[in-house]
Formats: structure tokens, C-alpha cells, sequence
């Protein structure tokens, strides 16, 4: 259902006035710069094509954003609608995203690389519905994609647009606000970061490794859950300013909320830690007593 909410509110954002005018189009030819010649020419190509029909093809958009958020609120539609997802984000990863950027080196995931796209459909894989726990993946699987996802989310904490002096205050600084305390919060951390991008970027690669791998092997998990959950939580204010919304022009809340939510779903096939205990079990207590 939380899915279907997202679905819904992108739908919303896609009948701003701002995707019917030049911004959109400028958005997306924008994510062909520095990719390689062939996804670049994909971008441009589609770009050209919705630049041709854009009111029809927007409005076109929108609705199939709803419908799939409306399908996901009924539960006999539910597998329908999370079908179309995954060709509709499959098709928005590629040519509105130019696959989260992961091919630039510009991609930092503070500013919310790999995508949100691909977010929604491993997120619609895990919550498939038919009683198998894990969705399509299964649990291995579904822990399995979480840890390869964190490890690329790590490498792109070390490239050199995360990791050079500058690159967290440049993110920091370019990130939207729309609102006056966002802003003065953005200024701030953007001077205290400055020079320290390395250091940063390190780090941040470090604890992704260790998010994916305890997840991935269930140790801990739920506490390294916990952990991205709360690390996304500060990116997608600071970096993502809440993915541009507040600012207008934003066509969804960008990969923070996606990753969050995924990381809701993977807590439930996680499971604690056993807890040693000191002597005999309970039940064997009670066996001796009443033998007594």
C-alpha cells in the first residue's frame, strides 16, 4: 500500500505545470551528458519523441503513474499493477534516468544514485504477493539483491564524483530546497564538508559494504536495516532535499523514501539474533520440578 501512496504522489507530480513546459525536456536530455554514445542517443531519442507530442504523451505518463498506485491499493490488482511497474521503471530507469548514472562519473548516491526507478521495481519484487515470503526473489534472494545493491551503492561512494575534496559540499550545495530552513541547513553542512570529500566518501563507502554484507548474511541485519533507514532519512533532506518537491519541478521523491521502504520489507525476512542463555532452558526446569 505504501507503494501504491509513492506510485500515486508521482503520478501527481507529473501533471505539474512544469513537466508540460521546456524543463522536462531540458531534464531529460540533461541525463545524456557524459553517458556513453549509445545510452545517450536511447535519452535524446525518447526525449525527441515526448518533445513531439509532450502534452498528449505527460498526460499519457501521469496516468499510467496512478493507475499503477491504484492497482496497488486493491488487492485483487495488485500483481497487474506491480507487472506494469516493473516495465513502466524498467522503461523510466533507461531513458528518463539514463540508468541512475551509474555509467557517469558524475553518479554520487547522496544526490540519489542508482535511480529511484530500479528502487521501485526490486521493491515491487520483494512485496509480491502469493505467500511466498520474499516475493519473486525468495529470502536468499531478496537478501542477495540488497547486498549486491549496497556494494554498488559503495563503489559509488568512491568514484570520483563522492570522493573527490569537494564533491559532498558540491552535492550539498546543488541539492533543491524550496524552503528558507532547508536552505540555511544545505549552506551550512555544504561549509563544513568543504575539503573533506575523501574522507566522507570513504567512510560512506565503508558502512554501505558493511549494510549490504550483514544483510546479505543475516547477522545483525535488522540493526544495519535500522542503520539505512537512518542514513537515508539525512541524505534525502541534505542531498535530496526531499527530492526536490518543495522546490517544484520534481517528477518523484527521488531514491531515499524507495530505499527506506525496501529496507521495511526486507525486515521482515531478517531474523534476531539467538540469545545465549546461561544453564538450562525453561522448559527442562520445569521437567525437573515436576519429576521432583
Amino acid at each position: 500500500m505504501v507503494l501504491g501512496l509513492i506510485w500515486l504522489l508521482d503520478g501527481a507530480l507529473q501533471f505539474q505545470s512544469f513537466m508540460y513546459g521546456r524543463g522536462f525536456i531540458e531534464a531529460l536530455t540533461g541525463n545524456a551528458l557524459g553517458e556513453p554514445s549509445w545510452l545517450a542517443d536511447s535519452v535524446n531519442w525518447a526525449a525527441n519523441i515526448v518533445q513531439s507530442e509532450q502534452a498528449l504523451l505527460n498526460t499519457l505518463f501521469a496516468l499510467v503513474q496512478i493507475t499503477i498506485g491504484l492497482g496497488l491499493l486493491h488487492r485483487r490488482t495488485v500483481k497487474p499493477a506491480l507487472m506494469l511497474s516493473f516495465v513502466w521503471a524498467s522503461l523510466v530507469w533507461w531513458l528518463g534516468e539514463g540508468f541512475g548514472m551509474i555509467l557517469m562519473p558524475m553518479a554520487d548516491p547522496l544526490s540519489g544514485s542508482p535511480g529511484a526507478a530500479i528502487l521501485y521495481l526490486l521493491v515491487g519484487l520483494v512485496v509480491w504477493p502469493g505467500g511466498r515470503p520474499g516475493g519473486l526473489l525468495g529470502v536468499r534472494g531478496a537478501r542477495l539483491m540488497w547486498g549486491a545493491l549496497w556494494l554498488l551503492i559503495a563503489w559509488l561512494w568512491v568514484v570520483a564524483a563522492s570522493s573527490s575534496p569537494n564533491a559532498i559540499s558540491e552535492t550539498i550545495q546543488g541539492a533543491p530546497s524550496g524552503v528558507g530552513w532547508l536552505a540555511h541547513l544545505q549552506v551550512w553542512l555544504a561549509t563544513v564538508t568543504a575539503g573533506h570529500g575523501l574522507v566522507i566518501g570513504l567512510t560512506l563507502a565503508g558502512i554501505s559494504i558493511a549494510i549490504g554484507l550483514a544483510v546479505a548474511g543475516n547477522w545483525h541485519a535488522r540493526a544495519f536495516l535500522w542503520l539505512s533507514i537512518l542514513s537515508n532519512l539525512v541524505f534525502w533532506v541534505v542531498g535530496q532535499g526531499f527530492g526536490g518537491i518543495l522546490a517544484g519541478g520534481a517528477t518523484d521523491p527521488n531514491s531515499a523514501p524507495l530505499l527506506v521502504l525496501l529496507a521495511c520489507a526486507l525486515c521482515a525476512l531478517t531474523h534476531p539474533q539467538p540469545r545465549h542463555r546461561l544453564g538450562p532452558p525453561a522448559s527442562a526446569l520445569g521437567h525437573r520440578s515436576r519429576r521432583g
